[in-house]
């Protein structure tokens, strides 16, 4: 598939995110991307207004499409069964899981993924700055275990700590082939003990350090 033709399915969940919902979708939803996408939220049986948001957004803009995970059960795992909805739903072959706090810095951004990505690997971990992108690319989605079983397990805290970034993993969004994103979203819900966690910690700090992975910055455009 051409770049030219390459489509992008934005997957991400919210809860209770009402105000983050009205001001940061229309970004996602406004890119200027011509080979097209579309964007699907999982409300997560939200309380507060993130429905009627999304009853709003959808009559706006036509590349939305919402869906919803019941109340929690118990017995389930419930963030890889939220994802597993949306890429079910999703119609294009390339994903990017995404989450609605992360304000994409620019209305091009699709593009510069789409110019710029590894079509050859089957995962890319992309990290926001303030004036642009970094792109981490990994050829089989099993190199990334480590970053994703530990940022999805503290991603409120990690990403909340902008020190050192790129180095210790804090990845923003994951972009993923749809025909491996299953066997992705099942890292979502492993659970490592303390001391495996500091050893995810560290590997990741080497790796990243001395690696030879892909690192591209992209600046928007003035």
């Amino acid at each position: 598939m051409s770049k030219d033709s390459r489509g992008f399915s934005v997957i991400m969940t919210a809860y209770d995110q009402a105000h983050e919902l009205e001001a940061n979708l229309p970004v996602y939803l406004t890119q200027q991307y011509e080979p097209g996408y579309e964007v699907i939220v999982i409300d997560e049986s939200s309380s507060d207004e993130t429905s009627d948001v999304l009853k709003l957004l959808k009559k706006e803009y036509p590349n939305l499409y919402t869906t919803f995970l019941p109340k929690p059960d118990c017995n389930k795992k419930r963030k890889m069964q939220a994802y597993n909805l949306g890429i079910k739903a999703a119609k294009n072959d390339w994903l990017i899981f995404s989450n609605i706090s992360n304000k994409p810095v620019s209305n091009d951004i699709l593009q510069a993924i789409s110019d710029t990505m590894n079509t050859a690997s089957d995962l890319t971990l992309g990290y926001l700055y303030k004036k642009g992108i970094k792109l981490q690319t990994f050829d089989s989605y099993l190199e990334a275990q480590d970053h994703i079983t530990r940022i999805e397990r503290q991603l409120h805290k990690v990403r909340n700590n902008k020190y050192k970034k790129f180095f210790m993993g804090r990845y923003d969004f994951i972009i993923v082939r749809k025909d491996v994103a299953f066997d992705v979203i099942k890292f979502f819900e492993l659970n490592p003990s303390f001391i495996e966690r500091q050893c995810l910690r560290w590997r990741i700090f080497w790796k990243n350090l001395m690696s030879s992975y892909e690192r591209i910055t992209y600046l928007p455009q003035e």
